[in-house]
């Protein structure tokens, strides 16, 4: 009962921080909507290989890599945003408190989730208006799936943030690492247009079973492979980065 209430403790602290700064969430999803805008006039012609035979079909096949994209990226780099807080001496000040170590994690990383979750409902409502159609059970599922991205992704940054500690080799780390994870995940235009070879990297990449998993939720088909697939590898990568992560600030703040 203790860790839940340091999570909560630390949960609350972080999203009374948010609500003070709301920009956060208008900038994470100012780049999406842009996108939103910009391609919208040419989804449809370019996703007619896939069966967008209307522009909701398009957008049925965009939005949901879009979403992936979003939680993704967005988990990898708050990273930095721990990085000001040790310059600041905020993390070292825990040593003084019986607060959970884990839960300094955890507080940080739900906020993660709640923003992204935020901004999703943000972009799926603007998509309707472009003719995008998604049933609310299917849409619901395809947020727990992007929460566990988002988990997964922010507990990894705040790792690689404890372990390096300097902005700039961070910063490009974490660059090498987002970049082939969506190219190889098919966020922006689905990985079936690829070569054989590319489809077959593909395979490897549990962000991409999530993009499979989320386009079968938003063309109604909830019961395919892919949705549980990509639920049950996602949970145990989260499960894998929350105990590595966990670790390293145990040790950094003891």
């Amino acid at each position: 009962m203790k860790v839940l209430r340091d999570i909560w403790l630390i949960f609350q602290r972080n999203i009374l921080l948010m609500w003070r700064s709301p920009l956060w969430v208008v900038l994470g999803v100012s780049q999406p909507v842009v996108y939103l805008l910009l391609f919208a006039p040419l989804l449809k012609p370019a996703l007619a290989p896939m069966g967008a035979h209307s522009q909701a079909d398009a957008y049925r096949i965009y939005v949901p890599g879009m979403l992936v994209a979003l939680a993704l990226a967005g988990g990898l780099y708050v990273g930095f945003d721990l990085l000001r807080d040790l310059a600041a001496g905020i993390v070292e000040r825990a040593r003084v408190t019986p607060v959970s170590r884990v839960a300094l994690l955890l507080g940080r990383s739900l906020r993660d989730v709640v923003v992204l979750v935020i901004q999703a409902v943000i972009i799926v409502v603007l998509s309707l208006i472009f003719g995008l159609t998604v049933a609310i059970p299917n849409l619901l599922i395809g947020y727990g799936i992007l929460a566990l991205i988002s988990l997964t992704s922010s507990s990894f940054s705040y790792g690689v943030a404890l372990k390096i500690k300097n902005p700039a080799v961070m910063g490009q780390l974490i660059n090498n690492i987002a970049q082939p994870l969506m190219l190889l995940s098919g966020t922006l235009l689905p990985i079936a247009l690829a070569p054989l070879w590319l489809r077959d990297a593909a395979n490897g990449n549990p962000f991409n079973w999530a993009v499979t998993g989320m386009r079968s939720l938003f063309t109604g088909h909830p019961d395919d492979s892919s949705v549980w697939k990509a639920a049950v590898m996602l949970a145990g990568l989260a499960l894998v980065t929350i105990a590595w992560s966990g670790r390293k600030f145990a040790r950094s703040v003891r």
